[in-house]
């Protein structure tokens, strides 16, 4: 059994700058759980400490991502090494996503990635994701996809993971699961929260029918087009001091 680790411990280890870090990945570990994008102790949100290149902070592996606080993230470098003493682990297989994307993208402050019911569904989905509601056309302003491969176990699978996301924010893991990248947690968990809800309103209406009405591509064209604009300033900062507010209701022990 993993030993409890106490706040003011690391809190006294660390700067102002990444005790907010800390507290902003946990509230974003805690919003997954809340919204039920999680899979048990699986899959990662990453997010790249202030001021350097290689540091970030993960989940300890084995911990359901509503137990997560501030103090129990692990401090990593791009390896997976610890660089402050802790008492949990982390998974170094499920890191091979992350890290890959996180060396390449400069802009990628935050690596979010789900194994949601509906994400997935719509991965096996031969022609992915379709223009059906607003939400997917936030998405398809900037989604990009990736064949499956197998469980990411594998460096040489890094350069292709890298090359077919290329420059966008939106990653459609195919027969796997969703990923966003965003320059902040909240711009990410924002961009995540899009996702999810595109790829849930396209499902729910392939179910009532058979005969879909796409947006026209004018229309598509131009939403893009602002979906961009948005996505360019993140958007996430507006919704985030909300969704702090809803989790301190809920239970605020992801301060600790």
């Amino acid at each position: 059994m993993m030993a409890p680790m106490s706040t003011s411990d690391v809190r006294s280890k660390v700067s102002d700058e990444e005790w907010k870090l800390r507290v902003d990945l946990a509230a974003c570990y805690r919003l997954v759980a809340h919204y039920k994008w999680d899979d048990l102790i699986f899959t990662h949100i990453s997010a790249r400490l202030p001021g350097t290149d290689h540091h970030f902070l993960i989940n300890p592996y084995g911990m359901t991502f509503d137990e997560i606080t501030a103090s129990s993230l692990v401090k990593i470098d791009l390896d997976g090494r610890k660089l402050m003493d802790s008492p949990y682990e982390i998974n170094p297989a499920g890191f091979t996503i992350h890290s890959a994307i996180h060396a390449a993208r400069e802009d990628a402050k935050c690596v979010l990635h789900t194994h949601s019911l509906n994400g997935i569904a719509v991965s096996a989905s031969k022609h992915g994701l379709l223009p059906l509601s607003q939400q997917s056309t936030f998405v398809l302003a900037s989604l990009a996809y990736h064949d499956y491969e197998g469980i990411a176990l594998r460096d040489d699978e890094k350069p292709r993971l890298v090359r077919d996301l290329g420059d966008k924010y939106f990653y459609m893991l195919r027969n796997h699961g969703l990923l966003t990248v965003g320059p902040t947690i909240a711009d990410a968990f924002l961009a995540m929260y899009q996702f999810e809800a595109a790829c849930t309103i396209q499902l729910r209406a392939q179910a009532a029918s058979p005969e879909l009405v796409e947006i026209d591509p004018k229309v598509l064209e131009t939403a893009t087009m602002m979906a961009k604009m948005v996505m360019r300033g993140g958007g996430g900062g507006f919704a985030w001091p909300a969704m702090l507010r809803k989790l301190d209701r809920i239970d605020p022990s992801f301060r600790d």
